[in-house]
This record gives structure tokens, C-alpha cells and sequence, in this order.
């Protein structure tokens, strides 16, 4: 099965509201989209569990969006795996591999796991 314009529009927004902050520190949303055995390898290659995601404060994250080489890669007809490019300016600019295990719960998606690698400037 592949994915309709919709769901694949669906999974970009999804994964920009991760970095932006009126969604990403909202414990009512992220509570929605994560897993409930959600976990994270971090850009800083710390361990994240959905714990520490929902306890997140809220910053300002001054994220590039859209999200660079934004791809989607059908696993299954329930699992996507989403790739990109993150860019993050923070005093400089971050930017990292990024890649997130999607699962199509009922009508929507969770996010079941994401890892940050740091990109070599």
C-alpha cells in the first residue's frame, strides 16, 4: 500500500511540530504522538525515554523549516521510517542526520523512535 498525499503531508507536520516550541513542550500533544514505549538515541548520543521527552521545559528552538531532504521510507504498510536534515542555530549552527520510526495507530501516527547524528562541520 502506498501512502496518500495526505498521510505523507500528515508525517511532515508531524515531525516539524517536534521542533517547534508551542508544540513540542504542549505535554497534551506530545503525549498523543509519542509511543508509549517511545525512546531516543540524542544528536549528543544521550538516551531519551518518553519521560524525559514529556518532562521537556519549554525553549525556543530556532530550528530551520521545512526540514532539509525530508524523505519518507515505507516500511510496512503501518511503519515509516522519516529522514532529514536537522539545522539549528544555536550561538552556532547544529546540524545532524535525523531519523524517526512512525506506526499508524487507528487513523493517526505515533512516534515510536528517533535518533540525531551530529553532522562533521
Amino acid at each position: 500500500m502506498t501512502l496518500t498525499k495526505t498521510e505523507i503531508e500528515k508525517l511532515r507536520e508531524l515531525e516539524e511540530s517536534l521542533w517547534r516550541p508551542e508544540t513540542r513542550f504542549n505535554y497534551e500533544y506530545m503525549d498523543k504522538v509519542l509511543a508509549h514505549d517511545f525512546f531516543e538515541f540524542g544528536r549528543s548520543g544521550r538516551i531519551y525515554q518518553r519521560e524525559d521527552t514529556l518532562g521537556a521545559s519549554g525553549t525556543q528552538i530556532n530550528a530551520k523549516l521545512p526540514l532539509r531532504d525530508f524523505q519518507i521510507h515505507q516500511l510496512t504498510d503501518d511503519v515509516v521510517q522519516v529522514t532529514y536534515v536537522s539545522e539549528v542555530d544555536d550561538e552556532e549552527l547544529e546540524v545532524g542526520n535525523r531519523s524517526s520510526i512512525w506506526l499508524k495507530v487507528e487513523d493517526d501516527w505515533q512516534l515510536k523512535f528517533h535518533q540525531g547524528t551530529a553532522v562533521a562541520q
